[in-house]
């Protein structure tokens, strides 16, 4: 058996990440995929994604693990931090060493350093002048993202901008704001559910989320349909 390399996975990731740009896609879903692959691709441990709603608020809405995604929170609570960064100036934000942050930083660096990350680069969701997110990639060990991890990181934002935006959402405003409202919205309801599961079958948060996700993808759902159910309680899994 042939090893699959760096670069197949890679490719692999883009061509999945394509198949979800068509009509109904969920959004939610291809923001989780896209967190998870960099997770696997690149050279760190974690890494989540900030997107804005229609009034330019930054919300989390995906993670790969809670740890990630009480960094996240916490500089949205304090509104500074790399992320928060990146959004305001559309440009990468890096932090090899969070110690090295800045005053302003205080929260964010203390909530990094409490969930084990040490180096913290934000890859900003945009395309041209429009951004609409951040991509966060943690790190345990201090240290600058690598050139190739992080034009693949960019590369992967990229494509998933496209996907939330495309060509009818630039020319709508109206309709570009709806989406991303329905986006983060439909996050809200899925955390929820994932406290449900987590509950109910006395697992992890992020064990909830996966069973979560494997059932709607089984099921042929989108997750906002099945978390919905499940905070109604007309749907058991």
């Amino acid at each position: 058996m042939i090893d699959e390399t760096r670069e197949d996975r890679l490719i692999d990731t883009f061509a999945t990440l394509a198949d979800t740009l068509v009509a109904g896609y969920d959004v939610v879903d291809l923001l989780q995929t896209l967190v998870e692959r960099c997770a696997d691709l690149l050279d760190i441990a974690a890494a989540g994604i900030l997107l804005a709603d229609g009034d330019g608020e930054l919300e989390v809405v995906a993670s790969t693990s809670e740890a990630s995604r009480l960094v996240e929170v916490m500089q949205l609570s304090a509104r500074a931090g790399p992320c928060v960064e990146c959004f305001t100036t559309g440009s990468v934000v890096s932090l090899p060493d969070v110690e090295d942050s800045p005053p302003a930083w205080q929260r964010f660096r203390n909530s990094a350093r409490e969930q084990g990350f040490a180096a913290v680069h934000a890859i900003p969701l945009r395309l041209r002048d429009t951004t609409i997110g951040a991509l966060n990639l943690l790190s345990t060990v201090p240290g600058a993202l690598r050139q190739q991890d992080e034009r693949a990181a960019q590369a992967l934002a990229d494509v998933a901008t496209i996907g939330i935006l495309q060509e009818r959402t630039l020319r709508e405003s109206n309709s570009v704001r709806e989406q991303l409202t329905s986006a983060l919205t439909s996050r809200v309801v899925i955390e929820q559910a994932k406290g449900v599961i987590a509950h109910s079958r006395g697992v992890s948060m992020e064990e909830a989320f996966v069973l979560l996700r494997s059932y709607a993808r089984s099921n042929r759902l989108m997750l906002s349909q099945v978390a919905q159910g499940l905070v109604d309680q007309t749907l058991v899994i």
